[in-house]
């Protein structure tokens, strides 16, 4: 798998010395971003300390990585072993950066961003830590793919303020304080996720030297070049006529389209869009952005179903979510149908958070694609993202509400047709004797 990349670094207009550093693995498929913290030497000491442990940590483990690449899971290496892996070498680099800190009273409270990518045929790895940033280009569309950890960001994630609301506090003028660095101490959270793949995908890591000086707009424009060294020059231009308040660095990687497997691209595409615009239009998915749709799109699996097979039996226990891609699904109660589904509809939302037994059949009416979300799945994310499991669970408390709401109307009506019909008894009928 042979990638186009071009990555450079660019002082800017006003800093002094260059703290930001990247570095790569070609062979590998693995390209890092980082931009020091500290003042004098200090930040660049840590962004290249940080740059130099990662490749080393990986190359010890090159062939792990090679195998993956090659082979995806059939390697008998999983996407947690690639995850576990990165996310132990930006470890490796944490107490490396905070070792020498202590060392070195100069050097004291030095730190760094670091971002992370690792490409392989079908999946992406990201290991992100601070506020550089990693971007997807999907057929035209500009994607942030990580979250900053800054004091703004985190404030606002946490409802204290909106971003209009934020400016006008005293906290703005710290706003690019970073939440989460590299080497300030032993160890630090690394917010770590994989991703699926398509030819024609573009990436773009920078500092926020660059990214503060992007927007939709131009970089949708920018994107449109062919080569990757084209992209990066130029949004390093546009960040430097806009001000290079800050070092400027950027790395641009594209997973280039083979000319004889376009179609197969285009079909796969299709079906990765498809399954995220449908999962969006789900309640209980509808508050996360983009990054967070794409975690919960990678719990998800395929599966096609043949007319008349059963999907789920009555009575069983429930350990999965349907979302009809594509199809027609009956639902049966004691053998009788009482309702049909078909694309974008779901059903077995419960089974994500109860164990009770399946209260219908479901079975294929045509031939059926379906997406699956099994319950373990659902918890581990719950457990290991705060964020969306804030944003589920408040979804699932709005549609248990709007279920209780039409379950006691739907008692309501019934007891007030009762009582009507008690009234019509009651009253004596035409000939009756009073």
């Amino acid at each position: 798998m042979e990638l186009l990349h071009y990555g450079e670094s660019n002082m800017g207009l006003v800093r002094k010395n260059n703290e930001d550093y990247w570095g790569e693995i070609p062979e590998l498929n693995l390209f890092i971003c980082c931009d020091g913290m500290g003042g004098h030497a200090a930040g660049e000491v840590a962004s290249r300390r940080t740059v130099e442990e990662i490749q080393r940590l990986v190359m010890d483990n090159q062939e792990m990585v090679r195998a993956f690449i090659e082979l995806g899971e059939k390697s008998g290496h999983s996407k947690h072993d690639i995850g576990k892996m990165l996310e132990q070498a930006v470890q490796s680099a944490c107490i490396k950066v905070y070792l020498e800190a202590q060392q070195d009273d100069t050097k004291r409270g030095m730190g760094t961003t670091c971002d992370v990518l690792l490409i392989t045929p079908e999946t992406g790895f990201i290991a992100h830590v601070g506020d550089s940033r990693v971007y997807l280009e999907r057929q035209g569309k500009i994607h942030q793919l990580t979250e900053d950890h800054s004091l703004m960001n985190e404030l606002i994630k946490r409802g204290k303020y909106t971003p209009e609301e934020f400016e006008k506090t005293p906290f703005y003028e710290h706003r690019n304080a970073l939440t989460r660095a590299v080497g300030v101490y032993e160890s630090i959270e690394v917010d770590l996720f994989d991703f699926s793949v398509l030819p024609g995908d573009s990436f773009l890591m920078c500092s926020d030297g660059m990214s503060h000086y992007l927007n939709q707009f131009n970089m949708a424009q920018v994107m449109q070049n062919e080569k990757p060294e084209d992209i990066i020059k130029e949004f390093i231009e546009i960040s430097r006529n806009g001000g290079g308040h800050d070092n400027i660095t950027g790395i641009l990687v594209r997973i280039p389209i083979a000319s004889d497997a376009a179609e197969i691209v285009i079909a796969r595409a299709a079906e990765i869009n498809l399954s995220l615009e449908v999962l969006h239009h789900i309640p209980l998915f509808q508050h996360l952005d983009y990054r967070e749709l794409v975690r919960i799109h990678n719990l998800t699996s395929v599966r096609s179903y043949t007319q008349d097979e059963l999907i789920v039996k009555e009575g069983e226990e429930g350990r999965e979510f349907f979302v009809i891609l594509r199809g027609k699904i009956r639902l049966e109660k004691a053998g009788t149908a009482f309702k049909v589904l078909q694309d974008r509809d779901h059903f077995g939302e419960m089974a994500l958070v109860d164990k009770s037994p399946r209260s219908a059949s479901a079975i294929a009416t045509v031939p059926t694609r379906v997406l699956v979300i099994q319950r373990r799945d659902f918890y581990n994310i719950v457990r290991h993202e705060p964020a969306i499991a804030v944003k589920l669970l408040w979804s699932f408390v709005q549609e248990l509400t709007k279920r209780l709401r039409m379950t006691t109307s739907e008692l309501s009506t019934a007891l007030v047709a009762e009582e009507v019909s008690d009234l019509v008894e009651e009253e004596p009928g035409e000939g009756d004797e009073e």
